[in-house]
């Protein structure tokens, strides 16, 4: 009896221990084909990086290529998630930029920005700030965003001429084409980027409720359309100023050789700061040098000190772009005013300088007068 009893014991043990196993089997395949489910899922959803999760990309409806039916939020983000290294078009400290083609005839430029930081994702923020009421033919008009937890995404109209200081500094970079589709710029086209990027930096100071300070005026931060038209870009450093304030107490950012010298001692960003910064892009456009040119460097002196200098000495032509002596001796009187322009924007007490309405006056009279 007792034996009868040690076998059905066993006998239900094994029973037990294999519904057990059977269970915890079906709970494992299961789980496995959830996994496999989620993942099919998430590549059908094109959320093929582990990053993206929430969110959705938004897309702003304005203008007439957002109104194609090939540009739908899913569209977009299936081909951001396909970019690689090969569509980039641009990097800098805050962000990479790709080109995201969708068809043949509609590009975008994609401007990634790494998360981590309360810095790095105050640059989206101040992008998004300043730009989502913005429509100005001289500023770089952005399309939509998306936001995940490692990364934020600025969607932004591609500009198929590259930036300013790739067609003045490094021309083989410049556009999308190779160097058989390389613009040369003449001192028409010069003069023309000077004075749409005059406009686009005026809009932002005085028509803009509150007023935008950009605070990183430079070359590579004025993009150049099909048409060679300049758009004012990246926002990452923008700040926002109420029309009764003077200043906005800040900590110092910017580029090295575009600051203003009255940013280092008060810490305080101005609009007149951005006339500077205007100021030594002007002289960019005139002499073909950098302000980081390693040359100032041996020299101990900058861009602004060494054109002043030369300028005073009755020297200027010696500073003009040397693509420029031989095919505009005939714009001597437009070269000559833009230097003083220039001057203008760069004096070092900052009531001195203009303001930009102003100085897109003195541009546009330069060839009107």
């Amino acid at each position: 009896m007792g034996g009868a009893h040690q076998i059905n014991t066993i006998a239900l043990y094994i029973t037990i221990c294999s519904i057990a196993f059977i269970i915890s089997k079906i709970t494992i395949a299961v789980l496995l084909y959830k996994r496999w489910r989620n993942k099919q899922h998430q590549q059908n959803s094109v959320h093929q990086d582990p990053h993206f999760s929430g969110g959705k990309v938004v897309m702003f409806k304005s203008g007439t290529l957002m109104q194609s039916p090939e540009v739908t939020p899913q569209v977009v983000l299936k081909k951001t998630m396909k970019l690689t290294n090969k569509d980039m078009i641009g990097s800098g400290g805050y962000g990479t930029v790709y080109k995201l083609s969708i068809t043949e005839s509609i590009s975008f430029a994609v401007k990634r920005l790494s998360r981590g930081s309360p810095d790095r994702d105050r640059t989206f923020e101040r992008e998004l700030e300043a730009m989502g009421d913005i429509k100005h033919r001289n500023i770089v008009t952005l399309h939509g965003y998306y936001s995940a937890s490692h990364y934020n995404l600025l969607i932004y109209e591609l500009m198929p001429n590259g930036s300013l200081d790739g067609l003045l500094h490094h021309p083989k970079e410049g556009g999308e084409g190779d160097e058989t589709k390389r613009v040369v710029l003449d001192w028409d086209s010069r003069y023309r980027i000077a004075v749409g990027a005059a406009r686009g930096i005026s809009y932002l100071h005085h028509d803009c409720i509150p007023h935008i300070i950009h605070r990183d005026i430079k070359s590579s931060n004025i993009l150049l359309d099909q048409n060679m038209e300049a758009r004012v870009s990246d926002f990452g450093l923008a700040t926002l100023m109420e029309p009764d304030k003077t200043h906005v107490s800040t900590f110092v950012a910017g580029t090295f050789g575009y600051l203003p010298p009255e940013y280092f001692d008060t810490g305080k960003a101005t609009a007149k700061g951005d006339v500077y910064s205007f100021g030594v892009v002007l002289l960019e456009l005139v002499t073909g040098r950098k302000p980081t040119d390693e040359a100032f460097y041996e020299e101990g002196t900058r861009l602004v000190t060494w054109v002043k200098g030369v300028v005073e000495d009755k020297r200027g032509e010696y500073v003009i772009d040397s693509s420029l002596k031989c095919s505009s001796c005939h714009n001597m009187d437009e070269i000559n005013g833009v230097f003083e322009v220039a001057f203008a924007c760069l004096e070092p007490d900052p009531s001195d300088r203009p303001t930009m309405a102003e100085v897109v006056k003195m541009l546009e009279l330069l060839r009107c007068g």
